[in-house]
């Protein structure tokens, strides 16, 4: 069973080395709507990393878990994603800010077999990691193959999804091939128990939405978020998968994927547009994000 050693927050931010650069055209190709179809498997691989997955299922913080209170964790989540890939080093302080209010309750009781503290910087980078390789897979589908170029300002740029947490500059892997070592140790280390794997399978079956909504989406909710996960998430959370099933999930993401170039670019936007206008008004105006 895997376990994590609590770890107090850091005094200060972590640095970066490029606060404020150009926000390369691949970032800005994925703030996009429709590349949300991929987020249950994201969520996954997150909480695949068992002192994760522990520190969400038994958290006593109602409003983070997405069971609960679908709405208000979506919009928490999703904003944090946009503010990380488009905004400035001081929208990133103050997000960072915002969401250790939450992270400060979040940690293993006393004597737990596994240990968990959401300022775990080992266990933020992974959050971080999975959204990153999340983000480049979903790229491929809906955009081919990108250059060698793009995939190198990307993973420059990604290193925002750990520092806006409490992760420092200098633990993001050095480059794309260091983090691929990163990534295949990684998935050496996923874990689940009984409940977490319940919890997870839920996510996949839509299973926090209202009983109507949820038998007319689940479906396709599975579908799509079984064929984003990589097979060791899915032998790990005991998903069965079938060539059918890939046929069916290849045929909806080209679909996806059509929509998502013809689509008009505030359309294809939202909703990360809207959440990053309420993000930088709640800034503006001294209210509280999470």
């Amino acid at each position: 069973m895997s376990s994590a050693a609590a770890v107090p927050p850091p005094a200060a931010a972590p640095s970066e080395t490029s606060a404020d650069e150009a926000v390369p055209r691949v970032v800005r190709e994925l703030v996009s709507g429709p590349s949300l179809v991929a987020g249950g498997a994201n969520v996954i691989m997150q909480l695949s990393r068992l002192p994760v997955g522990l520190g969400v299922v038994e958290s006593t913080v109602e409003s983070g878990r997405i069971d609960r209170h679908p709405v208000k964790r979506t919009r928490t989540t999703l904003t944090y994603l946009v503010v990380a890939m488009l905004g400035t080093a001081e929208e990133r302080a103050w997000m960072r800010e915002q969401v250790n209010r939450q992270h400060r309750q979040v940690r293993s009781e006393p004597g737990a077999p596994v240990r968990y503290n959401a300022f775990d910087r080992e266990l933020q980078l992974w959050v971080a990691a999975c959204i990153y390789w999340g983000m480049e897979d979903v790229y491929r589908r809906f955009y081919g193959e990108p250059s060698e170029a793009a995939v190198a300002a990307f993973y420059r740029h990604g290193r925002r999804f750990a520092t806006t947490l409490q992760v420092p500059d200098d633990m993001w892997p050095a480059d794309r091939e260091a983090f691929e070592k990163y990534w295949r140790d990684g998935l050496t280390r996923i874990d689940s128990t009984p409940e977490t794997r319940a919890y997870l399978r839920g996510l996949a079956k839509a299973g926090f939405l209202p009983g109507p909504v949820r038998r007319l989406v689940g479906p396709a909710n599975r579908l799509l978020t079984v064929g984003f996960l990589p097979p060791e998430f899915r032998a790990e959370m005991g998903f069965a998968w079938t060539p059918r099933d890939q046929r069916a999930f290849d045929a909806a993401v080209r679909m996806i994927a059509f929509a998502n170039r013809t689509m008009p670019r505030p359309l294809r936007e939202f909703p990360f547009n809207a959440y990053l206008w309420d993000f930088r008004r709640r800034m503006r105006t001294g209210r509280s994000f999470v």
